[in-house]
């Protein structure tokens, strides 16, 4: 085994993914494909959790599952002894058909919908994330109406910016999400609370932000969120024992991208805390933190198969491919980078600067321009890296393509989670103008 930049190359000049030869899987499962090295989801999930046991900090490292949610990767999270974060009741059903534990459970979202929420209740979740006063009403209305105790977490905005896309930036004071720290709300939402009969305040929790590269930010959410609950503690004699301070922790899509590791996200949130808690002396609360994208998405991989090119002598080279935004809509939505090799030709010179297009009507259905790659033909296969989160998850049936195939791979063995939809399923829930008449 030989590598070439960050990417493992066998014998044959073909991309490796956990073991795998890329260009045996593509033939196995078609194209495109997104293939999971699940070797380096369990790596990344026992590197979050392992640390706070090194720091002997109790914890829950919950997987924020929005980045990927099927039943085979919320198995993988179960038996590596994660916690879990759904923020729908498609998500949550997903995890019940998984047999997730019920009680590592936590709802998240902005706009829960009554029907999601007796769900929740109906599988006596671990804990639910709260949003806004009318999802505290609602859960007020719930508890007592089914004699059922339930557990929360207030989300919170702590004012903090971090520094990533507009788009998903997710703590500053602008946000559709959580209580305002600062002008009062979640004193006020607090206050609705704390002494209720049924609800169970566990603490705070905040988000952020995604694909953050530093502790900053953390470290100052950290701070504020911790000095509401003392202020708490010290009016109310309440004393809040979980702080969550979510995920966004960024992976490495390109070379100008540079995360760092999972313990030193971890080992500088415990530090910060224990610090404030012994200057304080408010009780170290149990950390929960969120990883999702940091789990799965750099352990993606999608493979599509070259077709078409078009050549514009002087202003670009366009290389298409048989997928595109409804199999990744993250470079049309946000501009989001990704770099790509070719899978069966992974020793080759990369003397071609050119534009991955996708198939679909649009024109701004590019996945990546200005990439680097060999001369290529019509049946190459195309690896696009780090496709792992918000990929699968945000893909559709746009033009009426199908969505693609998961496979995860693990120790060289590949196993198809996710089927191939086929123009079947496209019509599935059409129904006939004159289906009155046919029957």
């Amino acid at each position: 085994m030989v590598s070439t930049l960050h990417y493992p190359v066998n014998q044959e000049g073909h991309l490796t993914i956990a073991g795998a030869d890329a260009v045996e899987l593509a033939k196995e499962y078609g194209t495109p494909v997104i293939a999971y090295n699940i070797d380096l989801v369990r790596q990344r999930a026992r590197k979050f959790k392992d640390t706070f046991d090194e720091l002997n900090v109790k914890s829950q490292v919950a997987y924020a599952s929005k980045a990927f949610s099927s039943i085979a990767i919320y198995q993988v999270m179960k038996e590596e002894g994660l916690s879990l974060d759904v923020v729908s009741g498609g998500e949550l059903y997903t995890a019940l058909k998984a047999d997730f534990p019920p009680d590592k459970i936590h709802f998240h979202g902005n706009n829960k919908s009554y029907q999601e929420l007796e769900m929740a209740f109906d599988a006596n979740i671990g804990c639910i994330v709260v949003d806004n006063f009318d999802e505290l009403l609602t859960l007020r209305q719930l508890t007592k109406e089914r004699k059922q105790r339930m557990a929360i977490l207030l989300r919170v905005t702590p004012g903090i910016e971090a520094h990533t896309h507009t788009y998903i930036t997710t703590g500053q004071q602008d946000s559709k999400f959580g209580f305002d720290l600062g002008n009062g709300q979640a004193d006020e939402a607090f206050r609705l609370v704390y002494d209720d009969e049924y609800i169970e305040v566990l603490g705070l929790h905040c988000h952020i932000g995604s694909q953050i590269f530093e502790t900053n930010g953390f470290v100052a959410a950290a701070e504020k969120l911790l000095l509401k609950m003392q202020q708490w503690n010290e009016t109310y004699q309440y004393t809040c024992p979980v702080l969550n301070l979510g995920g966004g922790f960024g992976i490495r899509y390109t070379d100008e991208d540079e995360p760092l590791s999972p313990e030193i996200y971890v080992k500088e949130m415990v530090l910060a805390i224990k610090r404030l808690s012994n200057e304080s002396a408010f009780p170290l609360p149990e950390i929960w933190i969120e990883p999702g994208r940091s789990l799965v998405g750099d352990a993606g991989t999608t493979l599509y198969t070259i077709g078409s090119q078009k050549k514009i002598p002087g202003t670009r080279h366009y290389v298409a491919v048989d997928g595109g935004m409804s199999d990744n809509i993250r470079p049309a939505l946000y501009q989001a980078k990704y770099d790509a090799k070719v899978a069966n030709r992974m020793t080759a010179p990369t003397n071609h600067i050119v534009t991955i297009a996708g198939k679909c009507c649009e024109s701004g259905d590019k996945l990546i321009e200005d990439l680097s790659i060999p001369e290529v033909q019509t049946g190459d296969i195309l690896a696009m890296f780090s496709t792992g989160a918000y990929g699968y998850a945000m893909a559709s049936n746009y033009n009426r393509l199908p969505r693609p195939a998961v496979v995860f791979v693990e120790g060289g063995q590949s196993q198809l989670v996710i089927r191939r939809e086929v123009y079947e399923d496209i019509v599935r829930n059409d129904l006939s103008l004159y289906e009155s008449e046919e029957k």
